[in-house]
């Protein structure tokens, strides 16, 4: 991997260059530069957290052939899964990519920049009285920030222009490599000895704009918690099953305009993580209190209930924050079109998740 990254300390008194790179045993490498500032961005500087700007990233990781010595290939597998009748689930990634948008489903690997010096990915802590998770420090992991329509781009469009949209990030053009990345899995799952199914997932010209994570830990449960943000913005999101190489497509399910802005956690019902006695994870959102008796009247009218219980649940179901959306402009396997599909509204009244051994 390669990449020229600019990073800006968010102090006023500082300017930092910082190489983050997550290796999970991976041989890496990332080339950094210190990019000064010139006095229009450090007047945007606002005094608060660290801002990070990638520039010419590529990122390209999978299974290698053997070297020119012949000697052991580097394999990227996850292993020690087994299906519920006992077999052996071997899972190798065969490629994972972040690049430039035009990638062709990752063959034509091209530099993209992530983030802006005015609108950068964030590392911060950020006061939690400011999103009504009162007296606690919250760090936040946070993607460039959705802008005003008259200043952003629209988040689908690949030829969008200043004004048409609220993403901060921009397509690419011709002479502009853009800060909109071609995000690709491609994967073989071997079941036992079947090594026949294979799994690939490609997005194109994709933005996660005004995406966060939000964590702290609660006083309470004595347990973590947190609030998540996951918005998914792309013309293209293709899934297939074809070969290890990705070169015979019996079918390919294809979703234009695809839209989704997924909210997991909030400052009323925040998501805890954990871990039970057998080690296994749990991720919970507790259910929303239900409202005392009398306190909500049987019209359920504000006039007829509490004011403040009123609109305590008015917020919480009207507050487009706590809500999540898909949409599809376009759904298609192979040659055949299915039409457009919603989902809008959704909230999170209750969830819990727990991993299981299922090992005999």
């Amino acid at each position: 991997m390669g990449a020229t990254a600019r990073f800006r300390s968010i102090h006023p008194c500082l300017d930092l260059v910082l190489v983050v790179f997550l290796t999970l045993g991976w041989p890496v490498v990332v080339d950094a530069e210190l990019k000064s500032l010139d006095d229009t961005e450090l007047s945007e500087v606002d005094g608060a957290g660290i801002g990070l700007v990638f520039d010419d990233f590529i990122f390209s990781h999978g299974t290698d052939g053997p070297d020119v010595n012949g000697d052991q290939a580097r394999v990227f597998r996850l292993t020690g899964i087994k299906s519920s009748d006992g077999q052996d689930i071997d899972i190798t990634v065969n490629h994972l990519y972040i690049a430039g948008a035009g990638s062709h489903y990752g063959e034509q690997l091209t530099p993209v920049n992530l983030g802006r010096l005015t609108n950068p990915w964030r590392i911060d802590v950020v006061d939690g009285d400011n999103i009504g998770v009162p007296d606690m420090a919250i760090l936040e992991l946070a993607a460039p920030a959705l802008t005003s329509a008259t200043e952003g781009f629209d988040c689908l469009s690949t030829t969008a222009v200043v004004g048409s949209g609220q993403c901060s990030s921009r397509p690419a053009t011709e002479n502009w490599k853009g800060e909109r990345a071609d995000i690709g899995l491609q994967m073989n799952v071997a079941v036992g000895t079947d090594r026949s199914p294979n799994l690939n997932i490609h997005a194109r010209s994709a933005v996660v704009d005004g995406s966060y994570i939000r964590l702290w830990g609660d006083d309470e449960r004595r347990q973590m918690a947190g609030q998540f943000r996951l918005n998914l913005y792309s013309p293209e999101v293709s899934i297939n099953a074809c070969s290890q190489d990705g070169s015979a497509c019996s079918s390919r399910i294809t979703m234009s305009d695809f839209v989704m802005e997924l909210a997991i956690g909030n400052s009323l019902q925040p998501v805890f993580f954990d871990v039970d006695g057998m080690g296994n994870f749990l991720l919970e959102v507790d259910p929303i209190a239900m409202p005392k008796a009398g306190t909500i009247g049987e019209s359920g009218l504000r006039a007829d209930s509490d004011p403040a219980t009123w609109d305590f649940y008015n917020d919480y179901y009207s507050n487009p924050e706590y809500r999540s959306n898909v949409s599809i402009g376009n759904l298609s396997v192979t040659n055949k079109d299915f039409g457009s599909a919603r989902i809008e509204g959704m909230i999170v009244q209750h969830l819990k998740i727990q991993t299981k051994d299922l090992a005999p």
